[in-house]
């Protein structure tokens, strides 16, 4: 393997690899050789020349030389006239085993910070808040008045707690999706549904259809199961009909996946024409939708979403329609679910079973209680995102003027576009400022968004004044030595 011409793959290997104390070259050392030993750099690959590496990393390429030397005295590389500088064969991992890292993956970096936890860091990488107070009630009056019953229960429910599944029901026909019970399977949060989806109907070589941006997370699950991802740009409505038509022509994918509702990262609302168009061209091209509404619940204004786009088609369509708790109530319920036709829901759970026999009954209890007012609770929790999005913009304006944002029409994050820098690049000049930046490029492989990042804002108002005070400053740095495109003068 070859990854001297991903110097984005190299990039993300070495995470947050200035935050140690000591010399900046020794740093740089360390993580490779740390990504040597764990088997992610193996023996024969040849890595990025000093240059090119030292411009990604907006180092010295003198700091790059003298990492690379001390693996090299070190053993760990080897460099030879005309083939680079390549691992050695003599450096053998801890391991063999498989190590959890998709190849050609983007989401390496915000996966691992997941593993890894909180650090003295502000991680852009996640938008994280505390629960709502209404699930701490919840959570008492459950043990008032159901955990006995609740602990009687045989706790095998692999379709889902029936009261649960009714409840995911009567939501959607309240959002013009008439829905029955056995419509609805219930999982382990969102994320589980996407590996579900991705088990049932992908297979090494297929190809999915995609928003370019889009969520590296559930990308990188569809890669991992070996699908050729196709991607089709947005407008101010959401994807592009005329590009979505052409691809479905030449690629024949098994699957759609799209992002209808506050679409991450862009927070764009799909419109509800756009919606129907959406739903005809799968129906005339016979494509398989995912339709994803993880950010459904995150506006004040409910009354300003269309229905799902399930709404806009047959009912015998084949179009998964997938929910979650997890912005509205707290990451920490892991509640999700799908809702489509029953035969595919039938086919989703014998693949939901095998994985786990049922997702936790007192969680599910808790849903079934909360969902009844989640209109409710999501209007109370966007009202003060929205504030905290209202005093970014305003920092933002005042303390970098230079950056590019479209108002999202909800969601958690602006989207923000550099002018003339690569966001990987100005995201390890943040790193030696205090903030872990995830760039544009994770969210889109074809180079369109390397420009941009992703600037959530779900940070307490101190958190997010000082996000803003260490980004103008690692911003300033990187402007006093030139753009980040070109021959870049380094800045250590």
């Amino acid at each position: 393997m070859d990854r001297s011409g991903d110097l984005g793959a190299v990039v993300d290997l070495l995470g947050d690899w200035t935050v140690s104390r000591a010399p900046l070259y020794r740093k740089l050392a360390g993580a490779l050789e740390r990504a040597i030993r764990a088997g992610d750099l193996r023996a024969g690959e040849r890595l990025p020349s000093e240059r090119e590496l030292a411009q990604r990393l907006a180092i010295s390429r003198a700091t790059v030389v003298a990492a690379y030397d001390a693996l090299r005295g070190a053993g760990m590389i080897d460099s030879q006239r005309g083939s680079g500088t390549r691992v050695t064969a003599t450096v053998r991992p801890k391991t063999f085993a498989a190590d959890g890292r998709v190849p050609g993956g983007r989401a390496t970096s915000i996966f691992q910070r997941m593993v890894d936890g909180p650090s003295e860091l502000i991680s852009l990488a996640m938008t994280i808040e505390p629960a709502v107070p209404e699930l701490g009630d919840a959570v008492r009056e459950l043990v008032r008045t159901d955990l006995a019953d609740l602990l009687a229960d045989l706790g095998y429910h692999p379709r889902g707690f029936p009261a649960l599944r009714r409840a995911v029901a009567a939501y959607y026909a309240a959002a013009e999706l008439p829905t029955a019970a056995d419509q609805v399977l219930v999982t382990t949060g969102a994320q589980q549904v996407m590996g579900l989806v991705a088990q049932m109907y992908l297979r090494p070589g297929c190809a999915v259809i995609v928003e370019t941006p889009s969520w590296p997370g559930f990308l990188d699950l569809f890669r991992a199961a070996g699908a050729r991802l196709v991607g089709v740009p947005l407008d101010d409505e959401g994807i592009r009909p005329d590009l979505l038509a052409q691809a479905f022509a030449e690629h024949q994918p098994v699957l759609l996946y799209v992002m209808p509702t506050y679409h991450n990262p862009t927070g764009t609302l799909m419109s509800a024409a756009r919606r129907k168009q959406v739903a005809d061209l799968c129906v005339r091209f016979n494509v398989p939708l995912l339709e994803d509404h993880a950010y459904a619940t995150s506006s004040s204004d409910s009354g300003s979403v269309p229905p799902p786009i399930a709404a806009f088609a047959p009912p015998a369509a084949e179009v998964l329609t997938v929910g979650s708790l997890a912005k509205a109530v707290w990451a920490g319920l892991r509640i999700g679910w799908a809702r489509g036709p029953g035969e595919i829901i039938e086919r989703l759970a014998r693949y939901k079973v095998r994985a786990d026999l049922g997702t936790p009954v007192l969680d599910q209890a808790l849903a079934a209680r909360l969902l009844p007012d989640i209109g409710e609770i999501a209007r109370a929790r966007a009202g003060a995102l929205q504030a905290r999005m209202d005093h970014l913009r305003e920092l933002l304006t005042e303390h970098l003027p230079s950056w590019r944002w479209r108002t999202p029409d909800g969601g958690s994050a602006l989207w923000i576009e550099l002018p003339d820098t690569n966001a990987q690049v100005f995201a390890q000049v943040a790193l030696r400022h205090g903030v872990e930046v995830v760039a544009g490029s994770t969210t889109d492989p074809t180079g369109a968004h390397d420009n941009y990042l992703r600037l959530p804002c779900s940070f307490p108002i101190d958190v997010l004044t000082e996000l803003v005070a260490r980004l103008s400053r690692a911003w300033l740095e990187l402007q006093r030595h030139g753009p980040a495109t070109g021959l870049m003068q380094p800045i250590i």
